[in-house]
Formats: structure tokens, C-alpha cells, sequence
């Protein structure tokens, strides 16, 4: 499996690849990963695999607000790949690349109710942020994402 940064011709297998992720990722428009694939492309990897079909992605941008923080917008991996490591290739590459940059922060929110995305952070090394309230020893931020989206939220610190 290859680690590459998104390309244009991966747009329409991406955009299929995250229709999977229903109800907690949200398709993008085919627009908008082509912006990800032409301005965002060191921080939104895919994995190919040898037959050159996409193993999982990660949507992920470096903050306007804060240029030291990068937000992990989406990650989606093939129900095929699941549990054989291509998440954490693909969030260790947003990390190199945050690292090259000397971010400090590596962040991205959940569903509460998401709870094998929930082990998944913390299995790769992100802790739940404190937030208003708990569900199932979660912490949950109120209106993090709008009113009435609520969102456990999640936090890598680099060195």
C-alpha cells in the first residue's frame, strides 16, 4: 500500500469512498475535493493499494486562524482495510507533514456516539478535550460544530 498525497484523479473514488461513511462523514462535492486535491494535497493522503484502488483517506487542513494547528476534517477507510494499520499510516503522514511545518497540534471532532472512531483516537494517541458533558465517559463540547452539534472533540500535541 502507497501513502500519496491526493490527486485529481482520485477525486471520484474518494467521493465514493466517503458515501460509505454515513451518518458520520458527509460526502463532499466533487468541487470541493478537487480543491482538496489542488490546495490541500500534503495534508489530505490517500492509501493505493497495489491494484490501485483506495485503501482510506484523510481530509485535512492546517488552520488560517492558527497556522500551528491542523484540523482532520474526515477519515474513511475501506470496510476492506479496516484494522490493518491504514489509518494510522495516513494520520502518521498529516503528522510528518504537520511536523515539517512545527505545528503543535493535531485536531479533529467525533459523534459522540461514534465509539469505534472514539477507540480509534485514542488508540492512535489523541485524548478526548474536556467539554461541557459526558456521554458514555466521553467528553462532549455543546454547539462545538453549531447550534445543536454537539462534538467530542480530540487533540494530538507534537513535540
Amino acid at each position: 500500500m502507497n501513502i500519496t498525497p491526493l490527486r485529481i484523479e482520485h477525486i471520484q473514488e474518494v467521493r465514493q469512498l466517503m458515501e460509505r461513511g454515513e451518518p458520520y462523514i458527509s460526502a463532499r462535492t466533487l468541487s470541493d475535493y478537487w480543491l482538496y486535491a489542488t490546495l490541500f494535497s500534503t495534508t489530505c493522503p490517500v492509501a493505493v493499494t497495489t491494484d490501485r484502488s483506495i485503501a482510506g483517506t484523510v481530509i485535512a487542513f492546517r488552520s488560517q486562524d492558527d497556522p500551528n494547528e491542523i484540523y482532520i476534517q474526515d477519515v474513511m477507510i475501506h470496510p476492506d482495510h479496516r484494522r490493518q494499520g491504514t489509518a494510522k499510516r495516513l494520520l502518521h503522514s498529516v503528522r510528518h507533514q504537520a511536523e515539517q511545518w512545527g505545528c503543535r497540534r493535531l485536531y479533529l471532532t467525533s459523534e459522540p456516539e461514534n465509539l469505534a472512531a472514539q477507540k480509534t483516537w485514542a488508540t492512535l494517541g489523541f485524548e478526548n478535550e474536556p467539554g461541557d458533558y459526558k456521554i458514555a465517559g466521553i467528553s462532549v463540547k455543546a454547539d462545538y460544530k453549531g447550534p445543536g452539534r454537539d462534538r467530542a472533540v480530540y487533540a494530538l500535541t507534537l513535540p
